[in-house]
């Protein structure tokens, strides 16, 4: 069931984040950065402020009370903007994410939004591809990867976001 999260949601949100993306959890999905960034991927904090700004939304997929999926929603003038889309390590490649992206969608038609965008690192080349399969086209526009206490980069490569965007 995919459905708003509540503030209550944070710390398993958190856990949530953290483990598909970074450490050695993240290693058992596909959709891993731990080979390119050390350090959190987000904290309470963060995922606070996130939910304060009711430009944001987060959407949850629970399963049995559990989260296993999430996705961050922020509406920007005339497009929704996707970030975080995260699914449990171990059920990767089961079609959460799929569900997600079309919930997005939803969303983004119900705000009269156009498009959806989103920033995806560069050399992350297979989950750019799994977008692309979904609609997502590169807009050419590239940006700097941010260097923060919670984003460590650990690559010989230097990183950049890519945009992507799908009109909708």
């Amino acid at each position: 069931m995919i459905i708003k999260a509540l503030l209550k949601d944070i710390p398993d949100l958190t856990i949530l984040i953290n483990s598909a993306y970074r450490g050695e959890s993240s290693k058992k999905g596909w959709t891993t950065e731990a080979h390119l960034l050390e350090g959190k991927r987000t904290d309470e904090e963060e995922m606070t402020e996130i939910f304060l700004d009711p430009k944001n939304t987060i959407l949850k997929f629970t399963y049995n009370d559990r989260i296993i999926g999430s996705v961050l929603l922020v509406e920007k003038e005339n497009q929704l903007y996707l970030g975080m889309l995260t699914v449990s390590p171990e059920l990767q490649n089961s079609g959460i994410g799929k569900k997600l992206l079309a919930e997005a969608e939803n969303h983004a038609k119900t705000l009269g939004l156009t498009s959806i965008i989103m920033t995806v690192i560069s050399v992350r080349e297979e989950l750019i591809a799994w977008y692309k399969r979904h609609g997502y086209v590169d807009t050419g526009k590239r940006e700097a990867f941010p260097e923060s206490e919670i984003h460590i980069t650990i690559s010989e490569i230097p990183l950049e976001f890519i945009y992507l965007e799908k009109n909708i």
